[in-house]
């Protein structure tokens, strides 16, 4: 399949090693197809990898909350989710999505294309929600946007709960009572989660937070040797050793 795109998409394909190939492909997502990847991939080099720093903070993707998925989660000082609708989405779930986001973090974001923008912004005018566009250059509008406020009132305990791993909760449960629940394994689980739910909420929040921030550390020396193209790619794919040697090999090999 890779090979079928590479042809189709680019000229001379068979003469370039992977690395270009990649990069014009991406190249004509940028002109013609800007999809959930290419915002994802714009927000971890231009927040993250740009503006914030892989030694100070760290980046989730399609984090189920409640019913539904967040798009991209940036954690550094603060937790941010931004929910990406290109430019090819609809606004029809943004409620419900925003309700759900709210009972586990406390700044939300809707990121968008220019043309949705005063679309956006009519929804989410009297809202918390911040709204930040794409440009046609394929940067962060600076110009263009709401800020994000913070909003707590929703934030539940069991919404939160949901969101950790199990070492993730019985981190928190044995830094602030210093105990995990003595319970049978069936009960094991409502037992974390009844002491979970004895925490004041915006310090269950704030450790939820801190477990989340753990979840993907990686090298920036890793990082830094991966194309701009894919650099969103590798990060969420939790590669082995051997695996970031095989990219890196794949990328200077010819199609």
């Amino acid at each position: 399949m890779y090979e079928d795109i590479a042809k189709q998409y680019v000229d001379s394909a068979g003469n370039k090693d992977n690395r270009k190939v990649i990069s014009e492909v991406y190249e004509f997502l940028s002109k013609s197809y800007r999809n959930e990847y290419f915002y994802q991939n714009t927000l971890l080099n231009k927040l993250l990898l740009g503006k914030h720093s892989l030694t100070k903070g760290s980046a989730l993707t399609q984090l189920p909350v409640c019913k539904s998925k967040a798009d991209f989660i940036l954690i550094e000082d603060k937790a941010i989710v931004y929910e990406i609708k290109t430019e090819l989405d609809t606004f029809n779930r943004l409620e419900t999505q925003l309700r759900d986001y709210f009972k586990v973090f406390s700044y939300v974001c809707v990121v968008t294309s220019e043309s949705q923008y005063e679309r956006a912004f009519n929804i989410l005018e009297d809202t918390p929600v911040g709204i930040y566009t794409l440009t046609s250059k394929d940067t962060i509008s600076i110009k263009k946007h709401k800020e994000q406020k913070e909003y707590t009132s929703r934030l539940n305990h069991i919404a939160i709960f949901k969101v950790l791993r199990k070492k993730e909760s019985e981190n928190i449960l044995l830094e602030y009572f210093g105990k995990l629940p003595d319970a049978p394994p069936v009960f094991y689980y409502g037992e974390c989660l009844k002491q979970f739910s004895k925490i004041p909420i915006m310090t269950a929040h704030r450790m939820a937070m801190e477990q989340l921030k753990k979840r993907n550390q990686i090298k920036v020396s890793q990082i830094a040797k991966i194309p701009y193209e894919l650099k969103s790619l590798a990060y969420f794919s939790k590669l082995s050793k051997d695996d970031w040697q095989a990219v890196n090999k794949f990328l200077k090999q010819k199609l």
